[in-house]
């Protein structure tokens, strides 16, 4: 579809999804606020997911850690080293880019020995900001760190500087004993699982929702014997997928897997697998699966954590880590379900995902008995589902608002209801109706939210 992620920008600022942050102040770039519409759908989304990966596993604990950690944390993760982008700048336009974004760029820009190299390929480099096209006109590339650093107490000096987080699972590491010691039942293989911001000081974060500098991710740290590492490498993959397809409904033809090679692996990754999405803008990453070893534990514990219950044995376990994005989540959910049809723009969302489950309508909003059955059916619907009322104009326009922003099922009082207690649920995918007893109706859709 043309301009899709145009539309998808427009459309979620519309209807109260995603809406520009501190607008009435010019804004402020590339953040973003979640509005009414747009926090349920990603309520549903970490929900789900805090149940299938948490709630229903006898091997996983979940945490959730302070944004603002100890600076010995970083420098043990290597974060304070290791943690930064390579940048170069157009001195004409003034435009900025990652190193990654400059096809063919000689890597490992600090080593005298490309220098040179470097400067013979920028010689011939043509800005890719279309708006510029100067050749030959570029900084040398430095390293910028993406920590964003803040001050710990009103003295701003070398030891109040501390870091908002860059990543959720250094606080999993951190508290693994913790975890451990409070938890005995946990037995070879677990997991500690966390929802959370992350920050990072982007280069050139864009693209609407994709790369921001304040976003949240779920996440796993999925403790394993070294030697059966390969096996849960494979198992947490599947996984993955299966989160893909039956969790958020995507298409699986719009995902790719790609095998990160070592160059490009972050500096704690023995093996990582990238989960891309056919974004309106490109293939991009939407999830990563990295085998990390025992580069953390060891790092943050000088003495083995773990001492085995029945063996006696000490060591450190190696880790498997899935990371899902829960922005990119949204964004590829949006690009997945939106549709234009004839005479309608509907979103088709698994129906578990819907930021409302049903909406009930009175069919007029001038008879106050429709209205009265119609708002204790509400009433009563709200105490299990997210459900939205409506009594405005048309039925017709009604249902097409429902539809706009993905309600699977609307439910219409009439004349009928009053004689027969029954209601009519139309299908948002099919236009379909059926008639069914009122009594019935949350029975009804939980099966249908379900299934």
């Amino acid at each position: 579809m043309e301009n899709l992620l145009d539309k998808i920008v427009s459309f979620a600022k519309r209807r109260g999804f995603i809406f520009p942050s501190s607008e009435i102040y010019g804004g402020l770039a590339n953040t973003y606020d979640y509005g009414p519409l747009g926090v349920e759908l990603k309520n549903s989304i970490k929900n789900i997911w805090w149940k299938k990966f948490v709630q229903q596993r006898d091997d996983m604990v979940g945490i959730d850690a302070a944004l603002i950690m100890n600076t010995e944390v970083w420098k043990a993760s290597g974060h304070l080293k290791e943690f930064y982008d390579s940048l170069l700048q157009c001195k004409k336009c003034n435009s900025i880019f990652r190193e990654d974004e400059i096809s063919g760029l000689p890597i490992d820009p600090s080593s005298p020995s490309k220098i040179e190299e470097i400067k013979n390929f920028l010689k011939d480099l043509t800005c890719p900001n279309s708006k510029c096209n100067q050749k030959g006109n570029f900084t040398l590339p430095t390293l910028f760190n993406l920590m964003f650093e803040t001050n710990l107490g009103p003295v701003k000096n070398e030891k109040s500087k501390v870091y908002f987080r860059p990543e959720t699972a250094q606080a999993m590491f951190v508290d693994f004993k913790q975890v451990l010691d409070t938890n005995p039942r946990l037995r070879l293989p677990f997991g500690i699982a966390q929802i959370g911001k992350a920050f990072r000081n982007e280069i050139t974060p864009g693209n609407f929702i994709f790369r921001t500098r304040e976003f949240e991710q779920m996440e796993i740290e999925y403790f394993v014997k070294e030697e059966e590492w390969g096996k849960w490498f494979e198992y947490w993959r599947k996984e993955m997928w299966d989160w893909i397809i039956n969790g958020l409904g995507l298409d699986k033809n719009h995902i790719h897997e790609l095998e990160v090679p070592d160059s490009e692996r972050a500096h704690y990754s023995k093996r990582t697998i990238d989960f891309e999405y056919d974004f309106p803008f490109g293939r991009k990453e939407l999830y990563g699966l990295a085998y990390r070893g025992d580069f953390d534990l060891k790092n943050h514990y000088k003495k083995a954590p773990y001492k085995d219950p029945d063996s006696g044995e000490e060591f450190y376990f190696h880790v498997i880590e899935p990371t899902w994005g829960v922005d990119r989540s949204f964004l590829a959910i949006l690009c997945d379900s939106y549709r234009e049809e004839k005479e309608r723009v509907v979103l088709k969302l698994k129906p578990h995902l819907a930021p409302y489950k049903a909406a009930i309508f009175p069919l007029l909003a001038n008879k106050p008995e429709l209205l009265k059955l119609a708002r204790k059916i509400y009433d009563d619907l709200r105490q299990n589902f997210m459900v939205a009322f409506d009594d405005r104009g048309n039925i017709g326009k009604r249902y097409y608002s429902q539809d706009e922003i993905g309600t699977p099922y609307c439910i219409t009082v009439d004349f009928e209801s009053l004689e027969k207690d029954d209601v009519t649920i139309r299908d948002r995918d099919t236009m379909l109706q059926e008639r069914v007893k009122i009594k019935d109706l949350i029975k009804i859709l939980e099966k249908k939210l379900n299934s």
